[in-house]
């Protein structure tokens, strides 16, 4: 009887206040980083990779097309950028299609978060992955010769450039995940989309040697647009109408893609 006593009076506490859709996002994002302690084969892809692509087609390709690697390098280290940054965000998708297919994402749809938290922690994931990747791929390139014309603040510059170009290509993955059953089609349909995309921009060779056909489409190619933007940002020469070009794509994705993710989602 005391106790009831005493339980009755104890005083009363207010509720707490729901976490904020910024909070939900930050613990989904360290769940994404925990993801490179536990899966550690991650990290090499992430790590070796860019090495083998910055090596590779700078020793190959330099001496051809640029008269010598170090001069190629000047061109080719932002379009190096931009292609790891396009490439890493089919992670994003595979990632979650393999979440889904564990019933993962069920769960998590069952708790009173922001119902956008847990892909909002898949793009902090990504966007460390793409930190990560850029920072190697420019460290080699110092060591073999880059140097950024825009000094520390071009670079800077150039990172948020790429930050924001892999967190609207990471959406296009995300739906593909949310609508594949397995994280191997995922990747197959990501590659075979960007392919195109990168292979024909002007990433490793000028257009200027294209046929008309083929430049006509590089000159308007999403990936040349960000190509472009980033060479000026790190050479100091970019423009605002470059900049401006280079966004289009990764803000008229999100504005789409995020709010399908959302009903896709929801409608599972």
């Amino acid at each position: 009887m005391s106790d009831v006593t005493s339980l009755g009076r104890l005083p009363r506490v207010a509720r707490p206040a729901p976490p904020s859709a910024v909070s939900n996002a930050l613990v989904f994002g360290w769940r994404a980083v925990l993801k490179f302690k536990h899966v550690p084969e991650q990290l090499f892809d992430l790590v070796m990779t860019p090495i083998m692509f910055t090596l590779l087609f700078t020793f190959v390709f330099g001496g051809a097309l640029a008269g010598s690697p170090a001069e190629y390098l000047q061109f080719f280290l932002p379009g190096i950028l931009v292609q790891t940054v396009v490439f890493n965000a089919v992670y994003s998708g595979m990632g979650l299609s393999t979440d889904l297919g564990k019933g993962l994402f069920d769960r998590f749809r069952s708790l009173p978060i922001w119902p956008l938290s847990p892909f909002a922690g898949l793009m902090v994931g990504d966007i460390l992955r793409h930190l990560i990747a850029a920072s190697i791929i420019l460290t080699i390139g110092l060591m073999l010769g880059y140097r950024p014309e825009a000094g520390f603040f071009g670079v800077l510059a150039a990172f948020a450039m790429l930050v924001a170009i892999g967190f609207g290509m990471g959406w296009v993955f995300i739906v593909l995940g949310l609508l594949i059953r397995t994280p191997t089609t995922v990747m197959t349909l990501g590659f075979t989309f960007l392919f195109p995309l990168v292979f024909a921009s002007n990433i490793m060779v000028d257009p200027a040697t294209m046929p008309d056909w083929l430049r006509a489409f590089v000159d308007v190619n999403p990936v040349s647009l960000m190509t472009t933007a980033l060479r000026g940002l790190m050479g100091g020469g970019a423009t605002l109408g470059q900049i401006a070009l280079a966004l289009i794509a990764p803000v008229a994705l999100t504005a789409i893609l995020a709010p399908t993710t959302l009903w896709l989602y929801l409608r599972r």
